[in-house]
């Protein structure tokens, strides 16, 4: 029965010591951070969020590459139909909120004059807006900050983040607890055969624990490259065996969850550099308006007076800024098939050093690595305790 018990510590051990790293979510406990326990991956939140955007902004999504597969042209195309509706009613209603008299007076092939002309330079203005964008794209978006906001904003999809990679490598360590405790529990029943001392069975229980646990955790990682063994097979870490399909994996998660195109267009709206795009998104709003309303501008400024005119045509551009949310979510589908953000990373994946991409998962386990051994360790250790009184209360010793 030894070597059963001790395969079944060895895998209990390491279900346990997974289901550490995830749950619970928030701290559950007396006295935190002391008395009581939070998932490893959940409570090292702040830090995992910090390496993971690192890894995204700086080695994996670079904002001027994903800014330059959008053509201005098709994006205008996308939009059109809304992006006249908008002009139209843009137009309608500032002209009657600073001149309520004004639309009523003015003669109906005016009126449409000011509309078409407006609308006309509409695709010229998109044109111009995107041009712009990606011109000075580092200067309006900060990408870090898009995807920290994210993972900050859902702290499960860090969670889902990690465990979604790496989901057969937990696998792989609770296997592993079962072959390695099996193999201890082989060396336990000879010792225990020979002693016949009782305070084998929790001693070994605690290094079984303890030993499969760290065993499994640095096999998941090393070695980095392939190693030949025995001249018979080759032998790699798990994660690092895996990458081209973790490559994918992450790609699509992150392209899903982190770096969608909606945050893309939050983080450009109202980021922290927001004010800069929404000042050029005016100016060029209001170069248009002034533009393309110079055929109805004599008409207008006997109406209402040139300097009215003037606030009318800022508060025209002012109006259309709200808008933007709505004009841009529009133009999310084309812009997400457009970049295919979760190709882009997968393929820059296939570009990281060996430490590098072990750092996607690393991070999850490095600092409180101990604690989920030390955990097995006391779990093994209680079981083999357990077994002594099962042992005794057979009369077994």
């Amino acid at each position: 029965m030894m070597p059963v018990i001790a395969a079944i510590i060895g895998y209990v051990t390491k279900r346990v010591a997974i289901e550490m790293m995830f749950r619970p979510l928030k701290f559950v406990g007396i006295a935190e951070p002391y008395l009581g326990w939070q998932g490893v991956v959940p409570r090292n939140s702040a830090r995992m969020i910090r390496v993971s955007t690192e890894m995204i902004t700086t080695r994996l999504v670079d904002a001027r590459q994903l800014a330059e597969r959008l053509d201005p042209d098709e994006l205008a195309r996308e939009i059109q139909g809304p992006l006249l509706l908008m002009i139209d009613e843009v137009t309608r209603d500032v002209i009657a909120e600073h001149h309520p008299q004004l639309w009523e007076t003015l003669p109906v092939f005016v009126q449409d004059m000011i509309i078409k002309q407006v609308q006309a330079g509409a695709p010229a203005m998109v044109r111009q807006i995107v041009a712009d964008l990606r011109t000075n794209i580092d200067e309006v978006l900060d990408i870090q900050q898009v995807a920290i906001d994210a993972l900050e904003r859902d702290k499960e999809l860090l969670v889902r983040l990690v465990r979604d990679i790496s989901r057969p490598e937990m696998a792989f360590i609770a296997r592993c607890g079962i072959y390695f405790g099996f193999a201890l529990g082989l060396v336990q029943t000879v010792v225990w055969a020979l002693t016949r001392e009782p305070l084998v069975l929790p001693i070994f229980g605690g290094l079984i624990g303890w030993f499969t646990d760290w065993l499994a955790i640095k096999l998941v990682f090393f070695p980095r490259e392939p190693r030949r063994v025995l001249g018979l097979f080759v032998f790699q870490g798990v994660f690092q065996r895996r990458r081209k399909v973790v490559a994918r994996q992450y790609g699509e998660i992150v392209a899903r969850e982190v770096m969608t195109v909606p945050n893309i267009i939050n983080g450009i709206l109202h980021g922290p550099r927001s004010d800069r795009v929404l000042g050029m998104i005016q100016r060029t709003v209001a170069k248009v308006v002034d533009e393309q309303a110079s055929l109805a501008k004599p008409f207008v400024a006997v109406a209402v007076g040139t300097r009215r005119f003037q606030q009318m045509k800022h508060a025209a551009a002012d109006k259309a800024l709200s808008y933007l949310d709505e004009t841009a979510r529009i133009a999310a589908p084309y812009a997400t098939e457009q970049i295919n953000l979760g190709k882009v990373i997968a393929s820059k994946m296939d570009k990281l050093t060996r430490v590098e991409y072990e750092g996607l998962l690393r991070p999850a386990f490095r600092q409180d690595e101990w604690k989920l051994i030390a955990v097995g360790a006391v779990i093994g250790a209680l079981v083999g305790e357990l077994q002594v009184l099962v042992f005794l209360s057979s009369g077994w010793f």
